[in-house]
């Protein structure tokens, strides 16, 4: 099984923004998390990070037929960007929406995510660990 996992405005500075919100853990620890339980369960990851939305649109439309599923991080663009939301809805493989923070309890903005309702799953509020999560529920839709 193979993942792409994209992570969009300001994952890079895990551990510096906001620990008491996003945690200490840096960038490369969450890197380092999830390919370790990837390669635990048999599953190869491709993780990737930019602060700009025309990149994460770019590689969902260039990656999607090489991969069965896609994990997505999209960062304050969850809230507003649906230029993002049209690209995830036009692909045919499940993504997962992961957020580190728990969203619905956040500011009223954070509330809202406008992809949401074009994802196969929403993950959110679990740290790291809902990278972990979001990969096994993507392994066991795949069966």
């Amino acid at each position: 099984m193979n993942i792409l996992i994209m992570n969009g405005p300001n994952l890079n500075l895990l551990g510096l923004r906001e620990p008491e919100i996003y945690g200490k853990g840096t960038y490369a620890e969450l890197c380092a998390r999830i390919r370790a339980h990837a390669g635990s369960v048999g599953v190869s990851v491709d993780v990737r990070q930019t602060n700009h939305e025309g990149v994460l649109i770019d590689w969902l439309q260039e990656e999607w037929s090489k991969v069965d599923g896609i994990i997505l991080n999209p960062g304050a663009l969850t809230h507003y960007s649906y230029a993002l939301r049209d690209a995830v809805a036009a692909i045919p493989v499940p993504v997962v929406e992961v957020h580190l923070s728990d969203i619905s309890a956040r500011e009223p903005f954070r509330r809202v995510s406008i992809i949401r309702d074009v994802c196969a799953a929403q993950i959110m509020g679990k740290g790291f660990e809902g990278y972990v999560e979001a990969i096994d529920w993507l392994r066991k839709r795949k069966g």
